[in-house]
């Protein structure tokens, strides 16, 4: 946290002498319950919680090419005491100019960056930590220390990343839902001997060609996703007292991601090849992945109103049974029926299943404005089928 009081210094510098800009402050409250209509798989899981999101966002123009971006992030939670935390997910200081012909942007702090065109799962999203305990699937992102230098021109557009720290996964604990079979340590391991310090590097390179936008991404560093080794010290039993250990590894991963557009049809693509990463053996295991996805919007259904999207995506990673993610061959179905109402009503309904085993899972979710300053959700996620022969099942739970 440092390194942003240290950012809101820079900013009060660059003011020094220019005419005050008042402050923005927007944000976000959340009021959130979950209930699980199904009985627990551990004892001391609750079927019900309730929680707090509180998430405001101060903005500040210091001078016309300098501002200052401020996010903090606070999560309650009734039942999971991991799942209660603080972040920044932002806190940087932007500055941005001229050069030649071109344009630059320098962003410097606590930021967040995405990348990607699919809508299930982005595989050359690598820059930021998921927040894996915030939501089974939407899985929003932890604040991320970068330098990220940004130039763009009629050529496209280059940004380059120095990423000095890494940030470990949180994952649920033994009290929350969502949770694996064994607990898991909250201590990481790492490959690296620097650990968490390790300066990661990650560029990218966009443009459009007419109907194709498209990106080449590259990164060098500490993964993301971790492995796991399992600490035997937990008990008499290690098949089931020992916990598991995120272990982090230097990875190497090269991207393209590239979206189609045409009348009436969307296409859309993601490939990565990373080395460096173990297998769910424990194995060092280079592997390429890949998505591919459709996506059709048919307005002014039946002549009202309506509106119905329409998408379709499969994702594959080569590696198979040997593969540590959950896309490793399925097939994902949504259907989106936004009402175009006052209240900006839409229907979502989805069902994701594996090629390889025989899981299934729907999600069903209504989301609807109540006001000017309200909003509701309503979202639920149904196994209709877990394959004992699918190790990723649970993570779909």
């Amino acid at each position: 946290m440092r390194f942003a009081g240290a950012m809101a210094a820079l900013v009060l510098m660059a003011a020094a002498g220019a005419e005050a800009q008042p402050l923005e402050l927007t944000g976000d409250l959340k009021l959130q319950g979950r209930w699980y209509p199904q009985s627990s798989a551990f004892p001391q899981q609750r079927s019900g919680t309730a929680g707090l999101v509180v998430e405001p966002t101060l903005y500040w123009e210091a001078t016309p090419a300098t501002s200052f971006t401020l996010t903090p992030f606070y999560r309650y939670d009734s039942a999971d005491s991991r799942r209660t935390q603080a972040d920044l997910r932002e806190a940087y200081l932007l500055t941005h100019g001229n050069w030649g012909e071109n344009s630059w942007e320098l962003r410097l702090g606590f930021d967040r960056v995405f990348w990607g065109v699919a809508e299930l799962h982005n595989l050359v999203d690598v820059v930021n930590q998921a927040d894996i305990v915030g939501h089974p699937r939407d899985r929003p992102k932890l604040g991320q220390p970068m330098a990220h230098l940004t130039v763009s021109g009629d050529w496209g557009i280059a940004e380059s990343f120095l990423l000095p720290y890494h940030r470990a996964r949180t994952f649920p604990g033994r009290t929350g839902r969502h949770r694996s079979n064994r607990p898991i340590d909250e201590d990481a391991l790492y490959e690296s001997g620097s650990e968490e310090r390790h300066v990661d590097l990650a560029f990218r390179y966009g443009n459009a060609v007419r109907s194709l936008d498209f990106g080449l991404s590259a990164f060098i560093g500490t993964s993301r996703e971790p492995s796991f080794l399992a600490d035997h010290r937990a008990g008499p039993s290690p098949a089931v007292d020992a916990a598991l250990i995120p272990y982090y590894e230097q990875i190497r991963q090269f991207g393209v991601d590239a979206q189609l557009t045409t009348d009436p049809w969307l296409y859309k693509m993601e490939i990565i090849h990373r080395g460096g990463a173990r297998n769910l053996l424990g194995q060092e295991d280079d592997y390429n992945a890949f998505n591919f996805g459709l996506e059709r919007t048919f307005y002014a259904l039946f002549d009202s109103a309506v509106d119905l999207t329409f998408l379709a995506e499969w994702h594959y990673d080569d590696r198979g049974r040997r593969a540590t993610t959950v896309w490793a061959n399925d097939l994902f179905v949504m259907g989106v029926l936004a009402l175009n109402d006052v209240q900006s009503t839409e229907l979502v309904a989805g069902i994701l299943g594996d090629l390889r085993h025989e899981s299934r899972s729907l999600n069903l979710e209504l989301k609807r404005r109540l006001s000017d300053r309200w909003s509701m959700r309503l979202e639920g996620i149904v196994n209709l089928s877990a394959d004992r022969l699918d190790s990723a099942s649970s993570a779909r739970s």
